[in-house]
C-alpha cells in the first residue's frame, strides 16, 4: 500500500512538472507573441506618424530653415543642393530630382537663383507638387555689373539675407504648407507669425545700430548682401572677382589697396567659398582683420537661420564702428 501511495505521488509530481514546463513554455511564447506585436504596432505608429507629414522638397538651407520655421514637426524636409555645394554653380542630375516625383511642396527661392527649377517641377510629373517660389512678391534689385548678369542673371537672387525679405519668404511658404495640409492652418498661421516676430526684433535691433553708425559701406567678397544694404541704408562694396577667381593681379589688388585705405576699412569679409589666401593678403596690405560671414548657402557651424544672420550683423556693426 505503501509503494503504491509513494508511486501515485510520483506520477502526480511528474504530471505537475510537465504541466508547469507547458504553461511556462506557453508564457515565453506568448510573451514572444507579445513583444513582436508591441514592435510591429510601434513600427506601423512611427510609419503613420512620418505618413502624415508634409513631404517638402527645397532647394538649399534657407529655403530649408524657413520651411522648418514653419512647418516645424508637421513637415518632413529633403534638401536638393548638398551642403558644402555652391548653389549658384549647382545643376541637379536626376537622381538629385527625385524626391519631387512623391513631395506635396516644393519651394525655392527664385530670381535667378535656382535656374533650372521650371525644368525639374515639368520632369517630375507631379500633377499634386506644389510649387512656391518664396521670393513672390518680393521688390527685385537688378544687377547692372556686366559679371554679375552673367553669373546670377537679371536681378540679385540673395534675398533671403534681407530680414525683410525673408519674412515675405516665410509667408509665402507659410501658405503652401496650408494648401498642402488645410487642417493644420492655424499651426502654420502661428509658427510663421512667432518667426515673423523674432525677424522684426532682431530688425529693429540693429536699424538703430546702423542708423548711428560712423561708416555705412563694408567690404565683402561675394556680392550678397545688397538686400541686406537696402533694409538697413548700407552699401556692400564686393570684390567677387578677385575673390571668387583665385589670385588677384597686380592692378586689380592696387586698386583694392587703395580703396580701403581711403574709406579706412579695418574689416574684410569672406566666405566659405572665397580664398583665405587673397583676403589674407588683402588685410596683411591694409591693416585690416580678415573676418568670416555666412550666405545662409549651406549649413554652417550647426547654427540657425536667425543665429547666423545676427552674426553676420554683429560683425558688420563692429567693422562701420572701427
Amino acid at each position: 500500500m505503501l509503494k503504491r501511495s509513494i508511486a501515485l505521488l510520483l506520477c502526480f509530481a511528474a504530471v505537475m512538472s510537465v504541466g508547469l514546463t507547458a504553461c511556462s513554455s506557453s508564457n515565453s511564447v506568448s510573451s514572444m507573441v507579445s513583444s513582436e506585436a508591441s514592435s510591429a504596432s510601434k513600427a506601423s505608429e512611427e510609419s503613420k506618424v512620418s505618413d502624415s507629414k508634409i513631404k517638402v522638397s527645397v532647394t538649399f538651407n534657407a529655403m530649408y530653415e524657413f520651411v522648418h520655421a514653419v512647418g516645424k514637426d508637421k513637415v518632413e524636409i529633403s534638401t536638393i543642393i548638398p551642403d558644402g555645394t555652391e548653389p549658384h554653380d549647382f545643376e541637379p542630375k536626376a537622381q538629385d530630382l527625385v524626391g519631387l516625383s512623391t513631395a506635396q511642396v516644393f519651394v525655392y527661392s527664385g530670381f535667378g537663383m535656382e535656374a533650372w527649377t521650371d525644368n525639374a517641377i515639368k520632369s517630375a510629373n507631379n500633377p499634386n507638387l506644389i510649387a512656391v517660389e518664396a521670393s513672390k512678391g518680393a521688390k527685385p534689385i537688378k544687377n547692372t555689373d556686366p559679371g554679375e548678369i552673367k553669373e546670377h542673371g537679371q536681378y540679385d537672387p540673395h534675398i533671403w539675407l534681407s530680414l525683410k525679405g525673408a519674412e515675405i519668404e516665410v509667408k509665402n511658404i507659410k501658405d503652401a504648407l496650408v494648401k498642402a495640409d488645410s487642417a493644420n492652418k492655424d499651426y502654420y498661421e502661428k509658427n510663421c507669425s512667432d518667426f515673423i516676430a523674432q525677424l522684426e526684433n532682431l530688425y529693429t535691433k540693429y536699424d538703430s545700430k546702423f542708423k548711428n553708425a560712423k561708416k555705412k559701406s563694408f567690404v565683402t567678397g561675394h556680392a550678397a548682401f545688397g538686400y541686406l544694404c537696402r533694409d538697413f541704408g548700407l552699401k556692400q562694396n564686393s570684390v567677387e572677382d578677385v575673390f571668387a577667381e583665385g589670385e588677384p593681379s597686380a592692378q586689380q589688388l592696387v586698386e583694392l589697396v587703395k580703396f580701403c585705405k581711403e574709406n579706412k576699412v579695418t574689416t574684410i569679409f569672406a566666405e566659405e567659398m572665397a580664398s583665405p589666401d587673397v583676403s589674407k593678403t588683402l588685410a596683411k596690405e591694409v591693416g585690416a582683420k580678415v573676418e568670416t560671414i555666412y550666405t545662409v548657402e549651406s549649413g554652417e557651424d550647426s547654427k540657425t537661420y536667425l543665429e547666423r544672420v545676427e552674426s553676420d550683423l554683429t560683425k558688420i556693426d563692429a567693422s562701420l564702428e572701427g
